[in-house]
């Protein structure tokens, strides 16, 4: 019986701990959305995680909002393709950096925590160059 207790009471964790290593989650979708995280893609959701290395992506006449754990907003417009290449946050040991790619579509950026202690630590590369973040909003469009 206590074998049963300890693989149950292990089995109610797994969900626990693969949602610590999220470093966000989506907060609105309208249309479709995705998000790929190494070789699974899913649907993006309400609540579904983010994690480094994602892939977000929006479809046609479709829009995206998310949230990192430093409070970072996010807002995706239509056809938009971005990626989280670095996230790091854990202030208290001064780890912090969020560097990440846009190839195409539309970006609304509100700064979250990272920026705001350490600014030269957040940046989005685009096709054609790299945007140091400075500041608290923005809005960034990337055509093909």
């Amino acid at each position: 019986m206590l074998r049963v207790i300890v693989v149950v009471g292990m089995l109610l964790t797994v969900p626990v701990m693969a949602d610590e290593a999220a470093i966000g989650h989506v907060k609105s979708v309208i249309g479709e959305a995705s998000i790929t995280t190494g070789e699974k893609t899913a649907k993006a959701e309400v609540g579904s995680p983010i994690h480094q290395g994602s892939v977000l992506q929006t479809g046609k006449k479709s829009s995206m909002g998310v949230i990192f754990r430093d409070e970072t907003v996010m807002s995706f417009g239509a056809d938009t393709r971005f990626t989280v290449d670095e996230y790091l946050y854990a202030p208290a040991q001064g780890k912090l950096k969020f560097s990440s790619k846009m190839t195409r579509g539309s970006l609304n950026y509100v700064s979250g925590v990272i920026e705001k202690l350490k600014p030269d630590a957040v940046t989005v590369g685009t096709p054609t160059g790299i945007i140091g973040v400075r500041g608290t909003q923005f809005l960034l469009k990337v055509e093909e």
